[in-house]
Protein backbone atom coordinates (compact mmCIF):
# COMPACT_ATOMS: atom_id res chain seq x y z
CA UNK A 1 0.00 0.00 0.00
CA UNK A 2 1.20 3.40 -0.63
CA UNK A 3 2.76 5.64 2.19
CA UNK A 4 0.92 9.29 2.53
CA UNK A 5 1.53 11.51 5.80
CA UNK A 6 -1.30 12.14 7.94
CA UNK A 7 -0.49 15.97 7.00
CA UNK A 8 -0.90 15.41 3.30
CA UNK A 9 -3.78 13.33 3.69
CA UNK A 10 -5.62 15.76 6.41
CA UNK A 11 -4.56 18.44 3.77
CA UNK A 12 -6.83 17.02 0.91
CA UNK A 13 -9.70 16.79 3.14
CA UNK A 14 -9.60 20.01 4.91
CA UNK A 15 -9.42 21.68 1.27
CA UNK A 16 -11.58 19.79 -0.37
CA UNK A 17 -16.00 20.83 -0.73
CA UNK A 18 -16.49 18.76 -3.76
CA UNK A 19 -16.95 14.95 -4.55
CA UNK A 20 -17.42 13.47 -7.78
CA UNK A 21 -17.94 9.75 -6.44
CA UNK A 22 -17.35 7.42 -9.64
CA UNK A 23 -18.68 3.80 -9.43
CA UNK A 24 -21.59 5.07 -6.64
CA UNK A 25 -24.22 2.26 -5.66
CA UNK A 26 -27.67 3.05 -5.01
CA UNK A 27 -27.43 -0.23 -2.88
CA UNK A 28 -27.07 1.05 0.91
CA UNK A 29 -24.84 -2.04 1.95
CA UNK A 30 -22.35 -1.27 -0.76
CA UNK A 31 -19.30 0.71 0.42
CA UNK A 32 -19.55 2.91 -2.20
CA UNK A 33 -23.76 4.09 -1.04
CA UNK A 34 -22.16 4.39 2.53
CA UNK A 35 -18.76 6.15 1.94
CA UNK A 36 -20.64 8.66 -0.26
CA UNK A 37 -23.41 9.37 2.09
CA UNK A 38 -20.63 9.33 4.91
CA UNK A 39 -18.51 12.49 2.78
CA UNK A 40 -22.05 13.81 2.32
CA UNK A 41 -22.83 13.96 5.91
CA UNK A 42 -19.54 15.59 6.88
CA UNK A 43 -20.28 18.50 4.90
CA UNK A 44 -18.64 17.51 1.42
CA UNK A 45 -20.88 17.87 -1.67
CA UNK A 46 -20.93 14.32 -3.05
CA UNK A 47 -22.10 14.02 -6.98
CA UNK A 48 -22.77 10.51 -7.66
CA UNK A 49 -21.55 9.42 -11.26
CA UNK A 50 -22.91 6.28 -12.25
CA UNK A 51 -24.14 5.41 -16.04
CA UNK A 52 -26.27 2.81 -14.69
CA UNK A 53 -28.32 4.92 -12.17
CA UNK A 54 -27.83 8.24 -14.11
CA UNK A 55 -30.75 10.80 -14.14
CA UNK A 56 -31.92 9.03 -10.75
CA UNK A 57 -31.90 11.01 -7.05
CA UNK A 58 -28.87 9.97 -4.57
CA UNK A 59 -28.16 12.06 -1.22
CA UNK A 60 -30.11 15.37 -2.99
CA UNK A 61 -28.31 14.96 -6.32
CA UNK A 62 -29.11 13.66 -9.59
CA UNK A 63 -26.51 10.73 -10.62
CA UNK A 64 -24.48 11.87 -13.29
CA UNK A 65 -23.65 8.80 -16.16
CA UNK A 66 -20.13 9.96 -16.13
CA UNK A 67 -17.50 12.84 -15.33
CA UNK A 68 -18.48 14.81 -18.70
CA UNK A 69 -22.25 15.67 -17.51
CA UNK A 70 -20.88 17.22 -14.46
CA UNK A 71 -20.79 21.42 -15.10
CA UNK A 72 -19.53 22.50 -11.72
CA UNK A 73 -16.17 22.61 -10.58
CA UNK A 74 -15.09 19.29 -8.86
CA UNK A 75 -12.15 19.16 -6.16
CA UNK A 76 -12.10 15.92 -5.94
CA UNK A 77 -12.51 12.57 -7.83
CA UNK A 78 -13.09 9.32 -5.75
CA UNK A 79 -12.75 6.16 -7.36
CA UNK A 80 -14.63 3.24 -6.90
CA UNK A 81 -13.51 1.25 -9.70
CA UNK A 82 -11.36 -2.25 -10.45
CA UNK A 83 -7.69 -1.06 -11.33
CA UNK A 84 -7.82 -1.39 -15.15
CA UNK A 85 -10.49 0.94 -15.65
CA UNK A 86 -8.84 3.91 -13.75
CA UNK A 87 -7.18 5.18 -16.57
CA UNK A 88 -9.94 6.49 -18.80
CA UNK A 89 -11.97 8.14 -15.79
CA UNK A 90 -8.39 9.84 -14.75
CA UNK A 91 -8.23 11.11 -18.56
CA UNK A 92 -11.74 12.25 -18.31
CA UNK A 93 -11.55 14.16 -14.92
CA UNK A 94 -7.88 15.96 -16.05
CA UNK A 95 -10.04 17.18 -19.19
CA UNK A 96 -12.85 18.40 -18.03
CA UNK A 97 -11.80 19.94 -14.49
CA UNK A 98 -9.55 22.41 -15.09
CA UNK A 99 -9.21 23.12 -11.11
CA UNK A 100 -9.26 19.54 -10.29
CA UNK A 101 -6.79 18.85 -7.01
CA UNK A 102 -7.10 15.59 -6.10
CA UNK A 103 -7.67 12.23 -7.86
CA UNK A 104 -8.66 9.21 -4.98
CA UNK A 105 -8.63 5.72 -5.80
CA UNK A 106 -10.61 3.30 -3.10
CA UNK A 107 -8.97 0.47 -1.22
CA UNK A 108 -7.76 -1.95 -3.15
CA UNK A 109 -7.86 0.07 -6.39
CA UNK A 110 -4.17 1.03 -7.79
CA UNK A 111 -2.94 2.65 -11.13
CA UNK A 112 0.30 3.91 -11.23
CA UNK A 113 -0.15 5.02 -14.78
CA UNK A 114 -2.82 7.07 -14.73
CA UNK A 115 -1.17 8.39 -11.29
CA UNK A 116 1.76 9.44 -13.18
CA UNK A 117 -0.55 10.73 -15.23
CA UNK A 118 -2.40 13.32 -12.81
CA UNK A 119 0.83 13.91 -11.23
CA UNK A 120 2.42 15.18 -13.61
CA UNK A 121 -1.08 18.00 -14.08
CA UNK A 122 0.47 18.70 -10.54
CA UNK A 123 -2.66 16.67 -8.89
CA UNK A 124 -2.76 14.88 -6.03
CA UNK A 125 -3.38 11.66 -5.91
CA UNK A 126 -4.23 8.91 -3.33
CA UNK A 127 -4.57 5.10 -4.16
CA UNK A 128 -5.33 1.81 -1.91
CA UNK A 129 -7.21 4.18 0.80
CA UNK A 130 -10.77 5.10 1.66
CA UNK A 131 -11.22 9.04 2.44
CA UNK A 132 -14.30 7.91 5.14
CA UNK A 133 -11.57 5.80 7.05
CA UNK A 134 -8.92 8.54 6.85
CA UNK A 135 -11.51 11.20 8.08
CA UNK A 136 -12.34 9.12 10.81
CA UNK A 137 -8.59 8.20 11.92
CA UNK A 138 -7.40 11.66 11.39
CA UNK A 139 -10.15 13.82 12.81
CA UNK A 140 -10.75 11.76 15.86
CA UNK A 141 -13.75 9.66 15.07
CA UNK A 142 -12.58 6.24 15.08
CA UNK A 143 -12.35 4.35 17.87
CA UNK A 144 -9.78 2.34 18.62
CA UNK A 145 -11.34 -0.09 21.22
CA UNK A 146 -14.31 -2.09 22.37
CA UNK A 147 -15.59 -2.82 18.71
CA UNK A 148 -12.49 -2.76 17.01
CA UNK A 149 -10.74 -5.12 19.69
CA UNK A 150 -14.20 -7.53 19.79
CA UNK A 151 -14.62 -6.19 23.34
CA UNK A 152 -17.69 -4.31 23.76
CA UNK A 153 -17.17 -1.30 26.62
CA UNK A 154 -19.73 0.23 28.47
CA UNK A 155 -17.83 3.65 27.62
CA UNK A 156 -18.88 3.17 23.73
Amino acid sequence: MPDYSDDFLKGILQRTKVIAVVGVSMNPVRPSYYVARYLGLKGFRVIPVNPGHAGKALFGETVRGSLSEISEPVDMVDIFRRSEAVPPIVDEALERFPRLRTIWMQIGVENEQAADKAQVRGIDVVMNRCPKIEYQRLFGELRMGGFATGIISSKL
